[in-house]
């Protein structure tokens, strides 16, 4: 690994850890105040905090232990390049979002768990998906440390929203093959280079609550 590339990599992941803590004591400033951006299921009015709900939590255990998850995914993620990261974030919280409002128990959601969740069987998809040796090995490499996450889609406790586990597992493997039948979404958008013999572009990148429900 090229140290500007994980220059790079670690740069993006102190931004979203700046970002987290900021908005935590932001909220308790504000005595918990921005926990009313959760996302509460079926409610319109709503609907816009499925982007918001997760850079939110309920305490700092709740924050500390998303953040140890969310770091180590992130770069796991970023290995495949930081648009594809951020291009797959994107599409993880939205579809969780979304199915978290459409399904999920009424209550507040919030939290990055089904961000995680669909960070963690991303990686996991991209090693059948793609089946290169690094993603293969990164793969079970995440099977081997975190398989215990796959009991985390079950219901447990009921302040725990399983569903936002459960919803973010399913995102992510959505996104790992969407992206992967997508690539012009992560290919760069700057004139291509010409080749001196038959004029080819150059290849493209390759490149988840309480009364309320914490995630």
């Amino acid at each position: 690994m090229k140290i500007p590339n994980l220059i790079e990599r670690l740069k993006v992941i102190a931004i979203l850890f700046g970002i987290f803590v900021a908005v935590h004591i932001a909220n308790l400033l504000s005595g918990g105040y921005l926990n009313s951006y959760g996302i509460e299921p079926r409610e319109i009015d709503s609907i816009y905090t499925i982007f918001a709900a997760p850079w939110l939590h309920g305490d700092f255990t709740h924050l500390g232990n998303n953040m140890l998850a969310i770091v180590v995914f992130s770069f796991l993620c970023l290995l495949n390049g930081r648009r594809y990261f951020l291009v797959a974030s994107f599409l993880i919280i939205a579809i969780t979002g979304i199915l978290v409002w459409l399904f999920a128990r009424d209550a507040l959601h919030i939290g990055a768990s089904g961000w995680i969740f669909g960070l963690w069987s991303l990686i996991i998809a991209l090693g059948w998906i793609e089946r290169s040796f690094r993603n293969i090995v990164i793969a079970l490499g995440v099977v081997f440390f975190y398989g215990g996450m796959a009991f985390g889609v079950l219901p447990t406790a009921g302040f725990v929203s399983f569903e936002s586990h459960l919803f973010g597992a399913i995102a992510g493997i959505i996104t790992a093959i969407f992206l992967e039948r997508n690539r012009k979404l992560l290919t760069e958008t700057a004139t291509p280079r010409r080749s001196l013999e038959f004029g080819k572009s150059r290849r493209p990148w390759r490149f988840s609550l309480r009364g309320r429900k914490q995630r």
